[in-house]
């Protein structure tokens, strides 16, 4: 193999992961800030659910496509070009003006991302010798189980003491540290190797993902009309179009080798991986705004009162990877799946309107000890039995799943919980609209008419009331207006949290097709072995 310099695998590893960090716990980190932003930005939910979709949405429909450029152009190369675009996306996110700002710069993030993300599997292969190469992917594994998990409690505290625009100034130092050390330690052009790019499946994949995220985003502001039904339908055809042209291109490096799902175990962990993205956003999109908008609990106490997610995650992620290794991730995922849902279920169930925060210690913990549990094993199965020469695309497409399952979480996620809200509010309004006189009923329950897109609490009623309302009954509404929200949001938690509930329950229940026994010599925790330099381009998809 041949390097530029010789340079120390481990240190080339803390680059990575330092690099790596930055896009995960953008994942997540933005979930804490987003009742700081609507009320800042003056944006609806729906917007909002946009400036968490459009990061994971471009990332999901560019990963694959980076990692066969980072075999052309260089997977350091690569790395660093994505670290400068994702830092430079972070400022522009921090000065945006409006959320149609935000989105956009969001979306740019997705773009430094998607380069940079898939290109550290692929040098960690490169620079480590097989040997050390379990214990590498170990360390690679541990931080994508628990980068997530502490991305609410580092957002809490930078929306308290600073503002929420600091969850993205955040990433510059740590991009520019990344870029000073990552161009001293990286080797910039290991085993570049010739590949055809696949643009048409690209775009037919692109255009797939933003129909479905699109209209499932956006389809309970539309009031799920022709439009965005047409765009639901054009999903499923461009979906199929997708698959049909990929089938003819299996001899010509194709974007998706159908050959991979031949495997089972391949199959089985990418179903799992997008399961386990719905654990993740379910658990911390609602919770979030449910913490702060309905318990009016500050950033900084909603993200500390997260800290047993993260707690629970660090506790098993290092060992689930060992005993994967050891013994395979059969029961392993089959118990963290399982686990996962219980957190899940059990936060809804303790979920009300003055709940405290010692409530949610051991449901968080439970959900964290159950999302240790997948991350490092799911590596390691899902590259189980996948030939050499597949190993890159194979981590390719594991990794874009995973990424789709998220964008998918993010858009049937905020359409339940939209579409929820709207049929709570309008039932508590209008229980509580008989404490009012008969003159102020009718005005009060038509207030919640489009109450899924206030996050804040009764503000649209207080702003609203005419100068001439009495005192008194001013002073109810407001009260009234504050109790509606309250409860209608948490009567609109329990089926919103229940949609991950049961996919992890259901993911849990797949784990058991997994095929059992310890990963093979080698390939510890999913670290694939290494390619030839001269493997054939016909071969190397290379999608890392």
């Amino acid at each position: 193999m041949t390097q530029e310099r010789q340079t120390n695998p481990w240190a080339v590893l803390s680059v990575l992961c330092l690099g790596f960090v930055m896009t995960l716990v953008d994942l997540t980190i933005v979930n804490i800030a987003i009742p700081d932003m609507t009320d800042d930005l003056g944006a609806s939910l729906d917007k909002i659910l946009w400036v968490v979709n459009a990061y994971t949405l471009v990332l999901a429909t560019l990963i694959i496509t980076a990692g066969r450029l980072g075999d052309i152009r260089g997977k350091g190369n690569l790395f660093l070009s994505g670290v400068a675009l994702f830092t430079l996306a972070s400022l522009a996110c921090g000065l945006a003006q409006d959320p149609s700002q935000l989105i956009a710069f969001r979306a740019l993030q997705g773009v430094g991302a998607a380069m940079l993300m898939p290109q550290t599997l692929s040098i960690i292969t490169d620079v480590f010798p097989p040997e050390k190469r379990g214990a590498a992917y170990g360390v690679w594994g541990a931080v994508a189980g628990v980068s997530g998990a502490v991305g609410p409690t580092l957002g809490g505290l930078l929306v308290t003491h600073l503002d929420w625009r600091w969850v993205f100034f955040v990433n510059i130092p740590v991009g520019l540290l990344v870029l000073v050390l990552g161009f001293k330690l990286i080797p910039k052009n290991v085993r570049v190797v010739k590949h055809r790019f696949d643009l048409m499946g690209v775009i037919i994949a692109s255009g797939a993902l933003f129909c479905l995220a699109f209209g499932l985003i956006e389809g309970e502001r539309y009031e799920w009309n022709g439009f965005i039904w047409t765009l639901l339908v054009s999903a499923a055809v461009l979906i199929g179009a997708f698959l049909m042209y990929e089938r003819g291109q299996q001899d010509n490096e194709p974007l998706l080798p159908f050959s991979l799902f031949k495997d089972r175990n391949f199959s089985v962990v990418n179903l799992v991986g997008i399961a386990v993205s719905f654990g993740v956003l379910g658990i911390l999109l609602p919770t979030t705004i449910y913490l702060q908008s309905v318990l009016g609990f500050s950033p900084i106490k909603t993200g500390l009162v997260l800290v047993p997610l993260a707690l629970g995650s660090m506790f098993t992620a290092g060992p689930a990877g060992i005993l994967a290794e050891k013994f395979g991730g059969k029961y392993i995922l089959t118990a963290g799946l399982s686990m996962f849902g219980i957190g899940i279920t059990w936060i809804f169930m303790v979920a009300d309107t003055d709940s405290s925060w010692t409530a949610f210690v051991g449901p968080l913990f439970v959900a964290g000890l159950g999302a240790g549990c997948t991350f490092a094993p799911m590596g390691a199965e899902v590259m189980r039995n996948v030939p050499p020469h597949l190993t890159g695309a194979a981590s390719g497409v594991n990794n874009a799943l995973r990424q789709v399952g998220s964008v998918l979480a993010g858009a049937v996620i905020g359409a339940v919980l939209q579409a929820k809200l709207v049929s709570a509010l309008r039932e508590e309004a209008a229980t509580a609209a008989q404490s009012l006189p008969q003159d102020y009923r009718a005005d009060f329950v038509s207030g919640f008419a489009d109450g899924a897109q206030q996050v804040e609490v009764g503000t649209q009623q207080s702003a609203s009331l005419p100068a001439d309302v009495p005192q008194d009954v001013a002073h109810t509404i407001q009260e009234l207006a504050g109790k509606v929200f309250h409860q209608g949001f948490v009567d609109a938690l329990q089926p919103t949290m229940l949609v991950p509930a049961l996919t992890m329950f259901a993911g849990a229940a797949l784990c058991l097709a997994l095929k059992g026994g310890p990963t093979p010599s080698g390939m510890g925790h999913g670290a694939p072995p290494a390619q030839p330099e001269t493997a054939p381009a016909k071969d190397a998809t290379a999608a890392h």
